[in-house]
């Protein structure tokens, strides 16, 4: 179900109900919603089919080590996040959706989603084999992301870099050739080929929440202390303690009720940040908050992309399905709109 959530979200409608069979050489595409609400009802069935009493695969499990609890709190927890993604193209669908799983979601990082990597290679980070391995020295990370932390005094800032040749904090602009010795790094524990990589957390969760109360929905308590829980995750998450967070949450350009702007700019703001090294959850929060407004790359080909283009096999392959996919959505383009994104 995550896989297909994935690539529905990347290029809406996908082969689905005829793909991965063996006799189906070109399958043909579902219709995104169809494949969204679909997968839905696949994560009530797994929900309930799971059995926490049941033998399970134990050390293979990358994830969650045969913890069958753990997954159960997975799948909820991804049925609240695809719930909020409804918002706005049906809002019924989302509110019933949100408060049939929250409960059940995560409730701490000791919950959250993480991929375990190895030391040695090839089971390493790819973070670690494309920055330490290759021996590249041409990555920095962008100002839209440091800029942000800055402006805020955000206490994940020497988790997420390190400090450039000034002592500082410093991004390069995104599209353009940024020399390395310039700018900040990403984080040495960034670095190491064992750090693991989070699928989802619990900060996701909250802020899922604190949206879900703005929006009417009943999952108990205030929008602004499920946004406080979800900050304080996070940055305990990257090394930071309560203390910080909490001092953090006490200024008035991060605290809820003194924020810049609307519910969606504050926690889509927050959220923004707490996702760093996650561009696909960034991807789909920004498309279905439409904040923050990330400035445009140098040379940019197109406005802010909301979908992948089909991958050029099927187009050669596949091309009569292709063809029929591409005129249901509306032109297979980096600009076409997905069914839930609506604004």
């Amino acid at each position: 179900v995550y896989v297909y959530y994935l690539l529905v979200n990347t290029f809406g409608d996908i082969p689905y109900s005829n793909a991965l069979k063996s006799e189906i050489l070109f399958p043909s595409y579902d219709d995104a919603q169809t494949v969204f609400y679909d997968l839905l009802s696949r994560l009530d069935a797994d929900m309930a089919a799971l059995d926490v009493s049941a033998a399970s695969f134990n050390g293979a499990d990358l994830i969650y080590n045969g913890d069958v609890a753990a997954w159960k709190k997975f799948a909820a927890s991804l049925k609240l996040m695809m719930g909020m993604q409804l918002a706005d193209s049906d809002p019924a669908k989302a509110k019933a959706t949100v408060e049939s799983a929250y409960a059940a979601a995560f409730t701490s990082n000791a919950d959250n989603a993480s991929m375990v990597f190895l030391k040695a290679p090839p089971n390493t980070n790819p973070v670690w084999l494309n920055l330490v391995q290759s021996g590249r020295n041409d990555f920095v990370p962008a100002s839209t992301i440091v800029d942000y932390l800055k402006q805020f005094s955000d206490p994940r800032l020497p988790y997420y870099f390190t400090t450039d040749a000034d002592g500082g904090y410093s991004g390069g602009t995104p599209g353009d050739g940024n020399s390395f010795g310039d700018f900040s790094h990403v984080s040495d524990a960034q670095q190491l080929p064992e750090a693991p990589f989070v699928i989802l957390d619990y900060a996701q969760v909250e802020f899922a929440l604190a949206e879900a109360v703005e929006r009417g929905m009943a999952v108990g308590s205030t929008a602004a202390d499920h946004y406080n829980k979800a900050i304080t995750a996070s940055v305990e998450l990257w090394g930071g303690n309560a203390t910080q967070a909490a001092a953090y949450l006490a200024q008035p350009s991060v605290a809820y009720a003194t924020a810049a702007g609307d519910y969606k700019q504050k926690i889509a703001a927050q959220e923004y940040i707490g996702l760093y090294t996650r561009g696909f959850d960034a991807w789909v929060m920004i498309r279905r908050l439409d904040y923050p407004v990330l400035p445009a790359p140098v040379n940019a080909l197109s406005a802010f992309p909301v979908r992948f283009t089909y991958p050029i096999l099927e187009q050669n392959i596949n091309t009569s399905n292709y063809n029929s996919a591409s005129a249901a959505i509306g032109g297979d383009a980096v600009t076409t709109k997905l069914f839930w994104d609506k604004y």
